[in-house]
């Protein structure tokens, strides 16, 4: 099945110590752009997070959001400075000496002093952190793809009825093509009658004129060519992934057939139906670039 490139994800894990949420969006782009913001103290498993959504997305504009919240107590623990609270009372000492002070000094006062008592924040376990982040990050995916193939579906659907509407205007020109050519020989005898009158018509020139016209505005391998691009587009839509430039380049070849039968007609019927194709594949191509 086709995926779109628009896409949306969420995730989180909940447990007695932590909580983690992640949430993945995405819009169109010719390559892959992944945007992720995460906290600080996640920073180190950011290349693994990014090995993993490739796992998953090919193509897009993809901005991933991770929060994360702490609920252990493990995480910081008390840190006491012995050696500066000494220093601290040593000085506090020498001071109460040479100034004659009384030194009124408590324990509560002593580890209220700049860095005596202070929080140290734990390291983190890696591994474990990264098995937590890891689970919610592929549920997060897996829903994110979801949605992309949900629209991928609603997409292939609409673009096999632009491509039969394509295809039933390419038949239009070939059906219209040869009433030109007759159309031609006509008003070419009767030119050729009402200059000679009455002298005698030489048949072989009159259709060596008709082969010549024929030839300018055959269009047959433009035809052939369309027809061959729509039937190779509809197989495309039933493969798996990964389609979506390889829809945009045939796109493109469609585009340029059209535009030589619109350079080669001389009847206004088969040029408004080779502007409706131009239309037509502009509109598929626009689609396409939903496609991953």
């Amino acid at each position: 099945m086709i995926k779109s490139m628009t896409g949306f994800g969420r995730a989180e894990v909940i447990t007695s110590e932590r909580k983690i949420a992640v949430e993945l969006k995405s819009v169109n782009h010719r390559y892959l752009d992944l945007s992720i913001k995460m906290p600080k103290k996640l920073s180190f498993l950011e290349g693994a997070v990014r090995n993993l959504l490739k796992k998953y997305i090919q193509r897009g504009k993809v901005d991933v959001f991770i929060t994360y919240e702490d609920y252990s107590l493990s995480c910081a623990a008390l840190k006491y400075n012995k050696e500066l609270a000494k220093e601290y009372l040593s000085y506090i000492r020498e001071m109460a000496e040479e100034f004659g002070l009384e030194n009124d000094i408590k324990a509560t006062t002593l580890s209220r002093y700049p860095e005596v008592l202070s929080m140290e924040e734990q390291s983190l376990d890696e591994e474990e952190l990264w098995g937590c982040l890891e689970g919610v990050l592929k549920e997060a995916c897996e829903k994110f793809v979801a949605t992309r193939l949900r629209e991928g579906e609603n997409l292939k659907q609409d673009l096999l009825g632009k491509l039969k509407g394509l295809d039933e205007k390419v038949c239009m020109v070939e059906e219209r093509s040869p009433q030109v050519v007759d159309t031609y020989r006509e008003k070419l005898e009767a030119k050729v009658h009402e200059l000679l009158e009455d002298s005698q018509i030489d048949d072989s020139r009159i259709a060596a004129e008709v082969v010549m016209f024929s030839d300018k505005i055959c269009n047959d391998e433009e035809t052939v060519r369309l027809h061959s691009h729509i039937q190779g587009m509809k197989k495309m839509l039933d493969e798996k992934e990964g389609i979506g430039r390889k829809l945009d380049f045939m796109a493109q070849e469609m585009n340029r057939e059209a535009n030589t039968i619109l350079s080669k007609s001389s009847d206004l019927i088969i040029s408004d139906i080779a502007i409706d194709l131009k239309t037509e594949i502009e509109k598929i191509r626009e689609q396409i670039q939903n496609i991953e």
